[in-house]
């Protein structure tokens, strides 16, 4: 905070949370309890230390300053921190169970750079042993992730996992927004905590500076908001510089922020940076409602997820570009084909605008092109546009111009508000202006924020300045005159709509009222088209002729094989033409193939799984051609070669919406594998990777070839069956409906989260997991519960005191079990039903189902 402030002299100015942007918080001057400080010169001279030293390294702080730090370290410890130092890597160097002087205590250590130092800062680990499965304990979460389906099961799964490896009370995800306040979009907490889920905060609770270190400094502890920790000795260099603390893990915190985290109930914190592009993202808010220590390697495993967590939101963003891309591609497909019938730009947008209007969601629609006025649902008249025009006109004409609430920008636009908030301008040509235009209504949009942001100043326990809200009561702003904001996802797709209708229809939407010429450009625009295709096609027709002729063969053999590609495009071609170059039964292409080399019998030993999938045109002749290959070399060489042989093809479904084919020859000739590379194995191992970027593996095995290909998602269309039977499922699945709390006993993290959510699915309110008989035990004392699910096994002890406690208090529950149905075992515990792992949604919902049955009698 400024000068006046400090000092407590009067302040005339406005003072609001912003002053909190002006602390210091980075040259407090302390350290919290929980570590030791060694700041050290570039000669290893001791400059600074924090005053808790001395039981480390047995010298008061006014003994040490001054000396060589290798006089008072360990030789050891000495050259593991100096190799560090040398290595030189990382921002942050970390070393994990190091001895000092007291032989009976490890510490983990961090040391990193600041101006003219070096910072060494050692925390006593708490466990008597390094703890060597910490990072391993990342990876099951991470995968967890990458099989949501969305961003907002994404940050769902990502604040359980933190919670996970934190044990902290309750774990929000908070992302920041364009104008930096933050909104929490998940959370994971105790059930008896409040929720801050939805809330948005204003910027400045969370000052500039505080925002400059967590890009800097990726994981922030706060271990005790009581600890008055430790000051460093000394304050200040003997030039009067105080010591830099910005990346110091164990750096005191501001008492403004200490005053907030009080405000809030809680008792320790702890912040994970969430980096997408070089940028804050977003963080971990970790909160617990008494004092909590992580240790050094703990909060490294969590930093390290953070990473891993931020590969996945972009991973994510690359999925929408790519799904805007391959939308878009259909569009064009579309357009192309209407355009061939004779249509012109403005018909075939119209007959499109359904298609248009899910790749970016708008309510309304104008084309304006050479003077000519064309709409489609809620818009302005022509005479409103021509004033809109005029202003769209000033702006850019490269780039697609968007508003979210467009009469700030024109004022006439605020009495057309009740039709449309805000717009995005497409100019699809440069002189004169033609503009495809998207309109959006205005929409209400409720803002639900932790304190009024423009509450006024109050005097507060560290002076004349906005105490941070000691309520948070929700206060909603309502944002009129605006629309739902145009995002990324919109504005990608349309910049590829623009440079579309610019480079395909450019020449017939600047066409003359003249039909005639617009027929004229039709004409050669179709052209124009046809012949890249035709070159395309003979390009092909080359390419295949000169990799076919490097196959050592004869010319009888060599003209066989060639005429069978080229059979095989042919047949890829005719079946698309048929549906207009759109997507095409895959199924149809593999009969198709098979049809072709194979007679009757040989085509019943075919068995052809799984549900049919709609290819893209660009995928659809490259796997002809895959396929085509398989199906020969299984003619000839593998398993329909003979009469006893057998081929499984299997089409599935991977976790990010891909499709998998599986190929599987069994009973042919024992298969050996091809002693050089031709141009077929080529095709079979190259071109889905290569053309479609997608993964190809295929082995010879002695029984017979199995190969794999994964198509990426934007090649495929899963065709829906709908089936009678999912009735009945669904049915069946009503049979529980749980309403209260469930208890989880399970020792294996991915099983226990795997059991809660299906008890979640079935209705429970709460599910609290423990991998414990002591915690189990309670949390039966602290919660009323409806159902349990115990495992049998908790590695050194068995879960038989918790199925006594639930059976005594009449609880129902259900004992999980990897041992089958042994006698001995149920004779052990209480009358309940059992399960066996692993188990599924249905197995452990019957068992559920019983469990409540029998309460009731």
């Amino acid at each position: 905070m400024n000068d006046a402030l400090a000092s407590g002299e009067p302040y005339d100015g406005q003072v609001d949370l912003t002053t909190c942007d002006r602390e210091p918080i980075h040259i407090l001057g302390r350290t919290q309890s929980y570590g030791v400080l060694i700041a050290v010169s570039s000669d290893w001279i001791i400059q600074h230390v924090s005053e808790n030293i001395e039981p480390v390294l047995h010298e008061t702080p006014e003994n040490l300053i001054g000396t060589p730090l290798d006089a008072v370290m360990p030789r050891k410890a000495m050259s593991r921190i100096r190799a560090k130092v040398l290595e030189g890597r990382e921002t942050i160097a970390r070393l994990f169970g190091i001895k000092l002087l007291d032989p009976m205590t490890r510490y983990d250590v961090s040391i990193h750079k600041s101006g003219r130092h070096t910072i060494i800062e050692c925390e006593p680990k708490q466990t008597h042993h390094v703890d060597s499965d910490t990072l391993s304990d990342v990876y099951p979460l991470i995968q967890r992730i990458r099989a949501a389906g969305d961003i907002n099961q994404v940050v769902t799964e990502a604040a359980r996992a933190v919670r996970l490896l934190t044990g902290f009370d309750s774990v929000m995800v908070y992302q920041f927004q364009g104008d930096a306040s933050g909104s929490v979009v998940a959370e994971n907490r105790r059930g008896d905590l409040p929720s801050y889920l939805g809330l948005r905060f204003p910027a400045s609770d969370i000052p500039v500076q505080a925002r400059q270190l967590y890009k800097r400094s990726l994981l922030r502890l706060i271990a005790d908001v009581d600890d008055e920790g430790s000051a460093l000795y000394p304050q200040v260099s003997p030039e009067g510089s105080p010591l830099d603390l910005s990346l110091s893990v164990t750096r005191a915190v501001s008492p403004i922020h200490l005053e907030y985290l009080r405000n809030m109930g809680v008792q320790a914190s702890m912040s994970v940076s969430i980096m997408r592009n070089g940028e804050l993202w977003g963080l971990f808010a970790c909160h617990h409602h008494s004092p909590r220590y992580l240790e050094f390697e703990r909060r490294t495993a969590v930093e390290l997820f953070a990473h891993l967590f931020s590969y996945e939101l972009t991973h994510l963003e690359e999925q929408e570009r790519s799904r805007a891309q391959s939308e878009m591609s259909s569009l064009q497909t579309r357009l192309m084909a209407l355009m061939a019938q004779g249509e012109d730009l403005a018909e075939s947008l119209i007959k499109v605008s359904s298609d248009l209007r899910e790749v970016i969601p708008h309510d309304g629609m104008v084309l304006f092109a050479d003077g000519d006025f064309h709409q489609i649902g809620s818009t302005p008249t022509k005479e409103e546009f021509a004033g809109l025009a005029r202003f769209l006109n000033t702006t850019a004409a490269s780039g697609v111009f968007t508003s979210d609430s467009i009469g700030k920008q024109y004022k006439p636009a605020v009495d057309c508000v009740d039709r449309f908030a805000g717009l995005m301008a497409i100019p699809i040509s440069r002189r004169p202006r033609d503009y495809l235009v998207l309109f959006r209504r205005e929409i209400a949009t409720s803002v639900t924020w932790a304190g009024n942001p423009q509450k006024p100043v109050t005097p507060g326990p560290n002076g004349l300045r906005l105490t941070p809200r000691k309520s948070f009561d929700a206060w909603r702003e309502i944002v009129a005159g605006h629309c739902v904001p145009w995002n990324e996802h919109a504005k990608h797709s349309a910049e590829l709509l623009r440079v579309l209708l610019l480079e395909i229809f450019l020449k017939i939407t600047d066409a003359t009222a003249d039909e005639r010429k617009r027929a004229q450009e039709r004409q050669e625009l179709l052209i124009s088209e046809l012949n890249h295709r035709v070159r395309n096609i003979l390009n092909l027709m080359r390419g295949l002729v000169k990799q076919s002729s490097q196959e050592r063969d004869t010319a009888e053999a060599f003209a066989q094989r060639l005429d069978g590609r080229i059979q095989s495009l042919a047949r890829a071609h005719d079946q698309l033409t048929e549906d207009e170059w759109d997507y095409s039964s895959l199924k149809d292409l593999i009969h198709l193939e098979l049809a072709a080399y194979t007679s009757g019998e040989s085509s019943g030993r075919v068995e052809l799984l799984g549900d049919d999938v709609q290819i893209s045109p660009r995928a659809f002749t490259n796997l002809a051609l895959v396929i085509h290959e398989l199906v020969t070399n299984s003619v000839k060489y593998g398993c329909l070669s003979n009469e006893s042989g057998r081929l499984i093809i299997a089409l599935g479904k991977d976790g990010v919406g891909g499709l998998t084919i599986d190929w599987r020859e069994r009973g042919g000739p024992a298969v050996t594998p091809p002693k050089r590379r031709g141009f077929g194995s080529s095709i079979i191992e190259r071109f889905v990777p290569f053309e479609l970027q997608g993964e190809a593996d295929i082995q010879y095995k002695v029984s017979g070839v199995e190969a794999r290909f994964v198509i990426p998602a934007n090649h495929v269309e899963f065709v829906v069956v709908e089936k009678t039977e999912s009735v009945v499922a669904e049915e069946s699945a009503g049979a529980v409906n749980l309403t209260g709390v469930a208890l989880v006993l399970e020792d294996t993290m991915i099983i226990a989260m795997d059991a809660a959510d299906i008890m979640t699915e079935l209705g429970a309110t709460d599910v609290r997991i423990c991998s414990n008989v002591n915690d189990a035990l309670k949390e039966i004392e602290t919660h009323d519960l409806q159902i349990a699910i115990l495992d049998v096994n908790l590695g050194s002890e068995q879960s038989l005191p918790v199925a006594e406690k639930l059976a005594e208090i009449g609880v129902p529950f259900v004992v999980a079990t990897g041992y089958g149905d042994r006698e001995d075992l149920k004779g052990l515990y209480p009358d309940c039903p059992f399960v066996r792992k692993p188990f599924s949604n249905e197995t452990l919902e019957a068992a559920v189902a019983e469990a409540m049955d029998a309460s009731k009698k």
